[in-house]
């Protein structure tokens, strides 16, 4: 594993971009910035771990929504500076949006503008942004 984190090429800011990505359907399912603590417990934990550039902290997916994704293979590309992280997605979905993916637009050019080409899994509200938790 250490000698897996030295490999890494991470940023001036310490983060390396991470794509993740559906082990059964190849889907992109969202991008994300790890630091080194991230990653560890990504690889500790089999679960994907990031740091928020916004919140300023660790995060793991899932730990509000309960849609974790689970680490089947993780990849580094030819020149060590970023992961693609293929994972099993429990839950059914990893947008907060409550897609399967984030990329659920498609840029249609002609109209200058965008359509959701993917159907919602889940209402947010309901599970971001409930009174009980």
């Amino acid at each position: 594993m250490e000698k897996f984190l030295a490999m890494i090429k991470f940023d001036d800011r310490g983060l390396v971009p991470a794509i993740i990505q559906d082990a059964d359907t190849s889907k992109v399912l969202m991008f994300g910035y790890m630091n080194r603590e991230a990653l560890l417990i990504t690889l500790k934990e089999g679960r994907t771990c990031f740091w928020s550039r916004s919140r300023k902290r660790l995060w793991i997916k899932g730990e509000e929504s309960g849609f974790f994704q689970q680490v089947k293979n993780i990849y580094l590309n030819c020149e060590n500076n970023s992961l693609l992280i293929k994972v099993t997605q429990i839950g059914g979905a990893s947008c907060h949006n409550g897609y399967v993916t984030c990329y659920y637009r498609k840029y249609l050019p002609e109209k200058d503008t965008f359509r959701k080409v993917e159907k919602r899994v889940f209402p947010p509200e309901e599970v971001y942004f409930r009174s009980d938790k």
